[in-house]
């Protein structure tokens, strides 16, 4: 019994202060992992938020935007949480009533104030962009559009939100921005993808924007952008056409049938049985055709609809130049225009209008699509109006002139064949975001697209936790280890007998 006594005094396991020194160093392991894993751990989301009113020519919208905040500056993806479509005609229409303009926001604002939380409003940017409308009324009266403008700031400006400023967007950022937007709800921009050609249709301007391997700006500089994303270097080719906005479109054609002053027309892009009453002055009061107002024309002239695709596109041909070109090749009006290249996503009005006529789908063959296009347009009036009960006349009257409007502009216009038609997408929404400039001017001016790829971390968060493992288990056994000259030793063990 001596002896098993004398063999445990000189076992150092068995003395209290190794034991505490073993505890204290599991514990110190444990610990390491533990502090390692919460570090890493995915922390609740937060986000932030930017708001962005389109004043387009027949209506405005608000959009707003959320992203998570500790990205702000990184990859982390913007996407649209709600829009609001603003009750009434575009700020333009308010040239006579500024104050009407700004009244006209109040309920989307309300709203948005309803969408972000409180705590956010003050941080939030809002901006507001005018396209072609204001562009033109800025054309015909600078004083008038001074005045929308101050009239929409004053009232943005008493907002919760951190607001930015209003301004006229050029017909080039309007382009520039639409392919922003698309590209990057496509994932195409940070992955550095094969980019989409961005085609938008508004009520008073269309822009076409894409990337051409065979264009560096040299030939047009004026319809060149340069953008540097995610360390990518892009050479845009955008042109916006303003006057060529469907609104407007249908002003230049029908301005092209009144050259003479009649009392009436037959007009072969509405639908036959179609009749409606137009006063001249409000026809010819417009920049894109106030310089062809006949002289002397009578108060009014009665357009009958026709409903006759071939004669109508005939018409629609009339306010395109084809006759000049100084340049190697171009779209039309002498404007320079490269090849087409890759695909394209149509937008806005390219959108509504097809889905209305159920030709959103470019598998269709194009001489198909005409010869829909062609009965639609040959559909009497009544039945169009017993078919559609629930679309506002003004917007029905319209659909089989725009129609053959949106497909000449690709056709003879853009210069898409049989075969590159294909290449077209009428897109509404990606990844539930609107198509359209307003996301693409919001990341531009808060500089949410790097221009350079951002830094990602060396490993992933599992990886991460796993070395940080190995590494406390490792030090363990050292740990262990470094206490072997303390370990009993078998040789010089006593005999017990």
């Amino acid at each position: 019994m001596s002896a098993q006594r004398e063999m445990k005094e000189k076992n150092p396991w068995h003395m209290p202060v190794t034991i505490i020194i073993t505890v204290i160093g599991v514990i110190a392991i444990v610990a390491l992992v533990t502090v390692a894993v919460l570090q890493n751990r995915p922390l609740p989301q937060k986000y932030k938020y930017g708001i962005v009113l389109d004043a387009g020519s027949s209506h405005t919208a608000l959009y707003i935007y959320e992203w998570p905040a500790e990205k702000d500056n990184n990859t982390g993806r913007v996407e649209q949480k709600n829009s609001c479509k603003v009750k009434g005609p575009g700020i333009s229409s308010y040239a006579s009533a500024p104050q009407k303009a700004a009244e006209s926001l109040r309920v989307c604002m309300q709203e948005a104030e309803q969408w972000v939380p409180e705590r956010r409003h003050h941080e939030t940017p809002l901006y507001l962009g005018a396209t072609a409308g204001m562009r033109l009324l800025n054309m015909e009266n600078s004083s008038a559009s001074d005045k929308v403008f101050r009239a929409v700031e004053g009232a943005l400006q008493m907002s919760p939100f951190s607001f930015q400023g209003a301004r006229i967007l050029s017909g080039q950022e309007e382009g520039a921005f639409g392919w922003v937007t698309v590209n990057y709800l496509d994932d195409r921009l940070e992955q550095g993808l094969e980019t989409t050609g961005a085609l938008d249709l508004g009520g008073a301007s269309t822009q076409i924007s894409f990337v051409s391997d065979k264009y560096d700006g040299s030939e047009s500089p004026s319809n060149s952008v340069n953008f540097r994303l995610y360390g990518n270097d892009y050479n845009l080719y955008t042109h916006s056409f303003l006057c060529y906005g469907k609104d407007q479109a249908i002003r230049l054609t029908l301005a092209h049938q009144t050259q003479s002053g009649p009392d009436a027309i037959l007009d072969p892009c509405f639908n036959p049985g179609y009749n409606s009453t137009k006063n001249y002055s409000d026809l010819y009061n417009s920049p894109c055709v106030s310089d062809r107002k006949p002289q002397r024309p009578p108060q009014s002239f009665i357009q009958m609809g026709e409903g006759n695709f071939l004669k109508c596109q005939a018409v629609v041909k009339n306010i395109f130049n084809f006759t000049h070109c100084r340049y190697r090749q171009c779209s039309f009006n002498g404007v320079f225009q490269p090849l087409l290249q890759g695909p394209f996503g149509a937008f806005s009005a390219y959108y509504f209008v097809m889905n209305f006529l159920n030709l959103t789908d470019t598998s269709i063959p194009l001489d198909t699509v005409k010869e829909k296009i062609t009965r639609y347009c040959a559909t009497p009036w009544s039945q169009v109006i017993q078919q559609h009960p629930d679309v506002k006349v003004k917007y029905l009257a319209e659909y089989c002139f725009s129609g053959t409007y949106l497909l000449t502009l690709l056709t003879e216009g853009y210069n898409f064949t049989s075969q590159t038609y294909s290449d077209i997408k009428f897109i509404r929404k990606i990844k539930g975001s609107e198509a359209g400039w307003t996301l693409g001017y919001m990341l531009n001016l808060t500089n949410m697209i790097p221009a350079e790829a951002p830094d990602t971390p060396p490993l992933p968060h599992a990886g991460y936790v796993s070395i940080v493992t190995v590494m406390a288990i490792l030090l363990f056994i050292l740990f262990l280890i470094s206490l072997r000259p303390l370990w009993p030793r078998c040789s010089k063990q006593p005999q017990i007998i």
